[in-house]
């Protein structure tokens, strides 16, 4: 069985940006590659990482992770300092830097991070061109979420009830 080129298994994903989701309309994806040192590679090992609140700023035509969260393990290198907070360069075209840089500058809209994984034996990041939601919006997400699962019970116990 072929699995679609898109697809992540769930034991490949370092990290995730829920908060994501439910803050904004997440109107395209792009996948990056990240530059790393050794021990921001080793962090990511160990799940220490975090970026919910990181974006993603476009400077002199390259792409930088910014406000993500890379904590150093204890056993690093003493006679090198770590910078648990420095911008990190994205892999990205040419092309997807421009168009991201020019819808960035659009009204409401920002980039950001959504997901971290490993491809093989690279680390990647996907990441979102979003606009923010409203808190109508996001209301309404809670009260479609609530009645689904409601719903889902209401299935359940009818079907129970049938049953005997």
């Amino acid at each position: 069985m072929m699995k679609k080129k898109s697809q992540i298994i769930n034991s490949n994903i370092i990290t995730k940006n829920k908060s994501a989701y439910f803050e904004y309309f997440i109107e395209r994806e792009f996948e990056a590659g990240l530059v790393l040192y050794g021990w921001e590679v080793k962090s990511l090992r160990a799940g220490k990482i975090n970026i919910s609140d990181s974006y993603i700023s476009i400077s002199n035509e390259e792409a930088y992770l910014s406000g993500s969260i890379f904590n150093p393990l204890i056993f690093v290198s003493n006679n090198y300092s770590c910078n648990p907070k420095r911008n990190r360069k994205l892999l990205l075209n040419k092309s997807e830097i421009n168009f991201l840089n020019y819808n960035k500058k659009q009204k409401g809209y920002t980039i950001i991070a959504l997901m971290m994984y490993w491809k093989n034996a690279w680390c990647k990041i996907k990441i979102g061109l979003c606009k923010g939601k409203k808190k109508y919006n996001k209301l309404n997400e809670i009260k479609e979420r609530e009645w689904k699962i409601n719903k889902a019970r209401i299935l359940k116990n009818k079907t129970v009830a049938m049953k005997h």
